[in-house]
């Protein structure tokens, strides 16, 4: 065949350790077993497809085999050996798949042919390629053979599932696992190689093939050699381009989506999916995308560009990364779990299309129910602040008796030297004998946010000495339980046992108050002065009622 007719992957497939990329370890190590004579009965190379494993082992094969010996090994002009290697016709090396060889009639007839030495050569070597694939059986035969060869004869395997290998097998292997190939190196790998075919491909399209391929350097090789082809020779093959012949989409796509989700701008949302889905991404490929982003937005602040590996350009990078910055890691976290299920979803569902634009739907619906419940907590935090202001600056007016009708500026209150109130520096732990206790008690040391909690979050099931029986809702601080018991340890100097309970227990005060003032509001309603000033002003309404008769009675 010629040359030039080749396949990329094939017309560039390396011959030697030296243009063998990514694996410099593995090619360090056994070129050393050779030089040290000390050669393994067989070696096991693993990894991912298109990495180099049975590239690797016809290499093997060659180092042992040449006629220049391992000082002097063939670069470019190969000797008799390697050069049969290559072509696959070699009489001392036997390439063998054994996803067509799986029985042990297989390998014994393999085994029946090591017992003649090499003909040419100083090694017989038997290449078995995706050797998981053989029998139960077959590995039994393999196995006396493979842990005590002739000195002649050496074992290469190569697989891509190496957990379906009998560990009697691979402990008698010199194993190697081929990593994937970096993103950088396997950039420049195949910029090289479009130089030398004098393709017009610019570098964002070698980047995106580089980020399909997932470090392949055969799957790199093949999407270049469609890409080349598809265009005319004056034509420059763009990342629009590349897009469209690969079927993948723009990532930025995928980011002006996300930000329109959290705006919750439903119909701009829906036509950019439809226009990605025009493009003929399938809906798993596009789950499996977003998962991709939503993990750049997660952690975008602990990575780099190049640690992306091209998938994201600059402009990208620091728009999800200013965008990051606005969005609570428990939406992301809840987002990505919605994805999930999303993607299990796909196959039940008989038209995966409306399946994903549902699932778009429900993540803003989603995240606008998170964002109130913040806003919710904000307003009560809010609340809180507003109230323990107003009592502290009432408490102010009570003790000072030299304020009259009158607001004193700063300065005025500097030179006055304020009156301080002496701290309870301690509790009798006598005083906590019942929940309201409780209360009083936060109220008089200022723990407005437990008192809060206690009112408006807890509903009591059972109040003992030292111990509490509560339930509550899901409105409850993640911190109460921690807190409370700290607080009375600090208190009473005694510690107390928080439990939850799964009765319902009391209503809880907040809800007693509300109850009081809603009977408070229909025996005013049930009374004639209401009906007076009912049929007097009819677009009247009562929303509360205030009793004078004590102050405590009044409520807010």
């Amino acid at each position: 065949m010629n040359n030039n007719s080749k396949v990329l992957a094939l017309k560039y497939r390396p011959q030697t350790f030296d243009s063998l990329i990514g694996q410099e370890v593995m090619s360090e190590t056994i070129i050393n077993s050779i030089k040290a004579d000390k050669v393994p009965n067989a070696y096991l190379f693993t990894g991912i497809r298109g990495i180099g494993k049975t590239t690797t082992a016809r290499i093997v094969a060659k180092t042992l085999n040449c006629l220049n010996g391992i000082e002097k090994l063939c670069e470019k002009n190969f000797c008799e050996n390697c050069e049969a290697i290559i072509n696959s016709s070699h009489i001392d090396v036997m390439e063998i798949d054994a996803a067509s060889n799986t029985g042990v009639d297989n390998v014994r007839e393999l085994i029946e042919f090591s017992r003649y030495g090499p003909t040419s050569s100083k090694y017989k070597i038997f290449i078995i390629d995706e050797v998981h694939m053989l029998s139960k059986q077959a590995f039994n035969a393999l196995l006396k053979t493979l842990e005590e060869p002739p000195k002649y004869l050496k074992f290469i395997f190569a697989t891509t599932e190496i957990k379906k290998i009998p560990i009697t097998v691979v402990s008698r292997c010199q194993r190697f696992d081929l990593s994937r190939i970096k993103s950088s190196e396997l950039f420049e790998f195949i910029k090289k190689i479009k130089d030398k075919e004098n393709g017009k491909v610019s570098n964002e399209a070698l980047k995106l093939i580089v980020k399909i391929s997932e470090g392949s350097v055969r799957d790199a090789l093949s999407l270049l050699d469609r890409g080349l082809l598809s265009l005319d020779e004056n034509t420059e093959l763009d990342l629009t381009g590349a897009q469209k012949i690969f079927g993948y989409f723009d990532k930025s796509q995928l980011i002006n989506l996300f930000e329109l989700i959290l705006k919750g701008e439903e119909e701009k949302v829906i036509n950019i999916y439809r226009k990605i889905y025009d493009q003929g991404v399938e809906p798993k490929a596009f789950i499996n995308d977003f998962l991709e982003i939503l993990y750049y937005f997660k952690n975008i602040n602990s990575l780099s560009l190049e640690s992306t590996n091209f998938s994201l350009n600059d402009e990208e990078f620091t728009k999800i990364k200013n965008i990051s910055d606005q969005i609570d890691s428990e939406v992301l976290i809840l987002f990505w779990q919605f994805a999930i299920s999303s993607l299990e979803e796909l196959d039940f569902v008989s038209n995966q299309h409306l399946s994903i634009e549902m699932f778009l739907i429900r993540l803003m619906h989603l995240y606008s129910i998170k964002l109130k419940k913040n806003l919710d907590q904000e307003e009560r935090n809010g609340n809180l602040v507003y109230q323990t202001v107003n009592e502290e600056k009432e408490q102010i007016f009570e003790d000072s008796s030299k304020i009259v009708n009158q607001i004193k500026n700063i300065s005025q209150e500097e030179k006055k030297k304020p009156e301080v109130k002496p701290e309870i520096k301690a509790i009798d732990k006598n005083l906590i004998n019942s929940f309201d206790d409780l209360l009083d008690i936060c109220n008089q040391k200022k723990e407005i946010k437990l008192k809060y909690e206690l009112e408006k979050n807890v509903n009591l099931v059972k109040f003992e000495r030292n111990r509490i029986e509560i339930s509550f809702n899901d409105n409850l601080d993640k911190d109460f339980v921690k807190d409370l018991s700290s607080k009375l340890f600090e208190w009473t100097s005694e510690r107390w046992i928080i439990t939850f309970s799964k009765s319902k227990g009391e209503m809880s005060v907040k809800e007693k108050q509300r109850n009081k003032q809603d009977k408070l509001i229909n025996e005013v309603k049930s009374s004639e002065i209401y009906k007076m000033v009912m049929e007097t002003f009819p677009d009247a309404e009562l929303v509360d009622v205030m009793l004078n008769e004590k102050k405590e009675d009044k409520y807010d």
